[in-house]
């Protein structure tokens, strides 16, 4: 089973200030964000990843920096994992948008909603899952691997591993520098944290390996119902 660490970006002066950064250029990591980071890769440094994948844009970037110092990996980016594109919202202050009646709509409907002048909530989450699945595929089902994206996107990939409709991802909670972490198997995505802030990570650890029968007989409980990896 391939396994993704889904992790959020630092604190930004917008996401302090209000403001909805989306894909605004030069949107860097506030120094509480480089101190989440940074305590963030401290924390995944005794899990070994195969990849570090992030959104292009600065404060991912910055965050997957962290995560990959003192490893012997360069961090790859993939606009399929950048920032739900809010088109004509972009820019602007959160308690101004929640006066548009289009905000209700994001909040209660969100798979019907296409932002003016920007993409619908549904392509972000279908450009997100599939640059995931192809991450995983060129992998191979034993990687570990970390996506560095944004809270409306990790959202939506949990919403999807979930196996929830779009409608009810604005339930899940992902804060800035947050660890998800979800494992993809033949069988379905197992989802095994969500908006996790600290902590230990031995369990993301790789097991030791197993023969293959071992590993098949192993897959085939879990598939039979034990309803954890």
């Amino acid at each position: 089973m391939t396994t993704v660490l889904l992790v959020r970006h630092g604190v930004t002066d917008a996401n302090r200030g209000g403001v909805l950064a989306g894909w605004s250029p030069g949107v860097h990591l506030a120094d509480q964000g480089r101190e989440q980071a940074a305590a963030l890769a401290a924390r995944l440094a005794p899990v070994p990843v195969a990849a570090i994948v992030s959104s292009p844009l600065d404060r991912c970037v910055e965050t997957a920096a962290a995560i990959a110092s003192g490893r012997d990996l360069e961090v790859e980016t993939d606009d399929d994992l950048g920032e739900c594109k809010y088109g004509d919202w972009t820019g602007q202050e959160l308690k101004k948008l929640a006066k548009d009646p289009l905000w209700k709509v994001v909040q209660a409907h969100p798979s019907a909603v296409t932002f003016p002048g920007g993409e619908a909530l549904r392509v972000t989450q279908a450009r997100a899952v599939a640059a995931v699945r192809r991450v995983n595929e060129r992998l191979g089902p034993d990687a570990t691997w970390v996506a560095v994206s944004h809270g409306d996107v990790i959202k939506a990939l949990l919403a999807d591993a979930f196996g929830l409709h779009l409608d009810l991802f604005q339930r899940i909670q992902v804060d800035p520098c947050s660890l998800s972490v979800v494992r993809y198997t033949t069988l379905r995505p197992f989802v095994v944290r969500v908006n996790d802030l600290g902590g230990a990570v031995d369990d993301l650890r790789p097991p030791a390996k197993k023969s293959r029968a071992k590993r098949s007989s192993s897959d085939a409980v879990v598939g039979g119902g034990a309803g954890t990896p």
